[in-house]
C-alpha cells in the first residue's frame, strides 16, 4: 500500500504538474525519488504507463486541453463566444486564452519529459518476467514521437530533448531545431518502437485490458500520419512525388497487415468496446450526463444540459452529397433547399440533428414564425436568442450519446479514437493519387469507405484534380467532428479558402399551416479569421520571455 501512495506523489512532483510550473522545472529531491522507484518493476512500470496521460485523450473543453478543433474550422462555432475559441477565431494565437497553442505545448513538453526520464532510467531496473521491458521501451519511443508531432503540426521544428534534463538546466535557453531535424527525430523513434512492439492488441499479454497501449500498428499509423503531412502541400511546395509514394506506402504496408477492416456501421465507429476498425483507442465508456463535457458543452438547455457551446454550421452540412452520389450543387442531383435533409449521404444523419427530427423522444424544434403585427418572434424549444442555444439550427449528434439525457442514469460508451482503419485507406488514397494519379487502388480505398457508409461509388474518368477534391470531401465527412478537419485544412494550405469563408447558418421559418421554409443566412458575428502566419502557431508567450535570444519565434507573430 505504501508504495501506491508514495507513487502518486512523485508523479505528481516529478512531472510538475501543477499549473504554476513550466515544463522544465525542477524539484528538489528528485534524484533519489527516481533512483528508489527504478529499483522496483512495478514502480517503474507505472513510471511508464504515466506517460500515457500527457496525451490529448477525449472531445470536448480546449480548455480542459482535450479536442474540438472543429471551432476553428468550417464545422462549427462556439455559440457564447468562449475564450480559446474566440482567440483563434480571430487570429490572436498568442492570447493567453488560446489554449491549443500555450497548453498544449507545455502539456506535450511535460510528456516527452516523463518519456524521457524513463528511457534513461530503465537500464537500472532489474526486470522479472512480469515485466517486458522492451515493449516499455517502444510504448516511450512511440509517446515520444506523437508528442513531438503533436508540437510539430502546430509550431514546426521545435526545442529538442532526448535526455532528461538536469537540476542547473532549469532555466537554459535553448534553441529550436529546424523542421526537418525534428521530423527525423520522430521518424527514428517511431521506426524504433516498431521492432519492439506487438503489432496488435491481441498481442498484448490480457488484451482485454490494453485498448489504450501502442502497438507496432499503431506505430505504423502514426508514421502514415506523419509522412503524410510532410508529403503536403504545406511542408512540400514543390510537391516532391517521393514524398508522397513514402506516405503511400507507409499506409499500404498497414493494408497489407490483413489485420483491420472497416466497422460494418459508420454509426458505430466510436461507440464499440472493441472492433476490427479500431487500431489505437482511448477506451471512454460510461459516460453519462451529469458532470460530462456532453452536459456542460455540447447538451442545451431544452435537452437539460447546461449550455449548448457548439453548432455545426451550413459550411460542413453543404459538404453531404445527396444519397445517390452527387454533390448538392449538381443540379441533377434532386437536392431541394425546401426539403434539404432529404435523402443525404446517410453519414449526414450520424452527424448532425436539424429541425423536425426525432432526439429522444421529441421533434427538434430550430424554428422560428416571422414577426406578427407587434413584431414579436416566436421560437421553437430549441432554438432562441440565448447566448447559449444554437445558432445555426443544428446540433452535433456526433457526440452526443441518445442515451445521455437528463433525468437518466444510464451511460454510454463513446471512445476517442486516435487511428482506425478508414483513416489508413483514406491516407493511402491521398497519397496514391498525388503520386500515381486516380489508379484503381485510389478508387478501391476511397469506395470501401463510401460503400460502408451506403453510399455509391465515386465516377469513373476522375482527373487527378477532381479525385483530390472528391478525397477531401470524403475526409470532411466521415471525419466529421473528430479534431481532423483543422489538421487537414492547415497541411492542404487551404486556411484562407475554407476558414476564412462566411460561417453559414440555416434559417428555418415555421408557417402558419405548420410547414417549414428553409433559407441560408451568414453569420457576420462569427467569422472567422485567417492570415498566412496562422499556418504555424507561435511559440507561447510565456517561452519567449524567457529566452535572451536563443529561441526563435515563428514569423509573423
Amino acid at each position: 500500500m505504501k508504495k501506491f501512495i508514495y507513487l502518486l506523489f512523485f508523479v505528481f512532483l516529478s512531472t510538475g504538474y501543477s499549473c504554476k510550473k513550466d515544463f522544465l522545472q525542477r524539484d528538489v529531491g528528485i534524484q533519489s525519488d527516481l533512483e528508489e522507484v527504478f529499483k522496483d518493476p512495478l514502480l517503474a512500470s507505472r513510471f511508464g504507463d504515466f506517460t500515457y496521460t500527457f496525451s490529448i485523450s477525449d472531445y470536448g473543453r480546449l480548455s480542459g486541453y482535450k479536442g474540438m478543433t472543429s471551432q476553428f474550422t468550417d464545422e462549427s462555432i462556439a455559440n457564447n463566444g468562449q475564450i480559446e475559441v474566440a482567440a483563434m477565431n480571430s487570429g490572436q494565437f498568442l492570447d493567453p486564452g488560446a489554449s491549443d497553442v500555450a497548453g498544449i505545448y507545455t502539456q506535450m513538453y511535460r510528456g516527452i519529459r516523463n518519456a524521457n526520464l524513463m528511457l534513461a532510467n530503465m537500464d537500472k531496473t532489474p526486470w522479472t518476467a512480469l515485466y517486458n521491458a522492451n515493449y516499455i521501451k517502444g510504448e516511450q519511443l512511440y509517446l515520444r514521437a506523437y508528442f513531438y508531432f503533436e508540437l510539430l503540426r502546430r509550431f514546426g521544428g521545435v526545442v529538442i530533448l532526448t535526455q532528461p534534463q538536469g537540476f542547473t538546466e532549469a532555466s537554459t535557453d535553448l534553441p529550436r531545431s529546424s523542421y526537418a531535424e525534428t521530423f527525423a527525430l520522430i521518424l527514428s523513434d517511431l521506426e524504433q518502437a516498431i521492432t519492439l512492439l506487438p503489432l496488435t492488441n491481441a498481442d498484448w499479454p490480457n488484451p482485454a485490458a490494453q485498448s489504450n497501449r501502442a502497438t507496432g500498428a499503431a506505430v505504423m499509423a502514426l508514421k502514415a500520419r506523419v509522412l503524410l503531412f510532410d508529403a503536403s502541400p504545406l511542408n512540400n511546395p514543390s510537391n516532391d512525388l517521393a514524398k508522397w509514394k513514402k506516405a503511400a506506402d507507409a499506409s499500404k504496408s498497414i493494408i497489407d497487415l490483413n489485420k483491420f477492416s472497416l466497422e460494418p456501421n459508420y454509426a458505430n465507429v466510436l461507440t464499440l468496446a472493441n472492433s476490427n476498425e479500431y487500431i489505437r483507442i482511448w477506451p471512454r465508456g460510461g459516460r453519462g450526463f451529469i458532470g460530462t463535457y456532453l452536459s456542460d458543452f455540447l447538451i442545451p438547455t431544452s435537452f437539460g444540459g447546461a449550455q449548448s457551446n457548439l453548432s455545426p454550421v451550413q459550411n460542413h452540412v453543404d459538404l453531404y452529397e445527396m444519397a445517390n452520389g452527387k454533390p448538392i450543387t449538381d443540379a441533377s442531383s434532386g437536392y431541394n433547399p425546401q426539403n434539404p435533409y432529404l435523402n443525404r449521404d446517410p453519414r449526414f444523419y450520424v452527424n448532425i440533428l436539424y429541425n423536425n427530427t426525432t432526439w429522444q423522444g421529441r421533434a427538434l424544434q430550430t424554428w422560428q414564425s416571422e414577426p406578427n403585427a407587434q413584431g414579436i418572434v416566436t421560437y421553437g424549444t430549441d432554438i432562441s436568442t440565448a447566448t447559449s442555444i444554437t445558432k445555426t439550427s443544428y446540433y452535433l449528434k456526433r457526440l452526443w450519446p441518445e442515451a445521455s439525457r437528463s433525468g437518466s442514469t444510464a451511460s454510454a460508451l463513446l471512445n476517442y479514437v486516435f487511428y482506425r482503419y478508414a483513416e489508413v485507406l483514406i491516407n493511402y488514397a491521398e497519397a496514391l493519387n498525388e503520386q500515381a494519379g486516380p489508379t484503381v487502388d485510389v478508387y478501391n480505398a476511397v469506395n470501401a469507405i463510401r460503400l460502408r457508409a451506403k453510399m455509391p461509388a465515386l465516377p469513373a474518368g476522375l482527373s487527378q484534380s477532381e479525385m483530390r477534391e472528391r478525397i477531401r470531401n470524403e475526409r470532411a465527412i466521415e471525419f466529421a467532428f473528430e479534431d481532423m478537419r483543422w489538421w487537414d485544412i492547415l497541411r492542404w494550405k487551404k486556411g484562407t479558402e475554407i476558414v476564412a469563408q462566411p460561417m453559414k447558418a440555416m434559417k428555418v421559418i415555421k408557417n402558419a399551416n405548420g410547414s417549414f421554409s428553409y433559407n441560408v443566412v451568414e453569420l457576420p458575428a462569427f467569422k472567422k479569421v485567417f492570415n498566412d502566419n496562422m499556418y504555424l502557431y507561435p511559440i507561447p508567450r510565456a517561452e519567449m520571455n524567457k529566452t535572451s535570444g536563443a529561441l526563435k519565434q515563428n514569423p509573423g507573430w
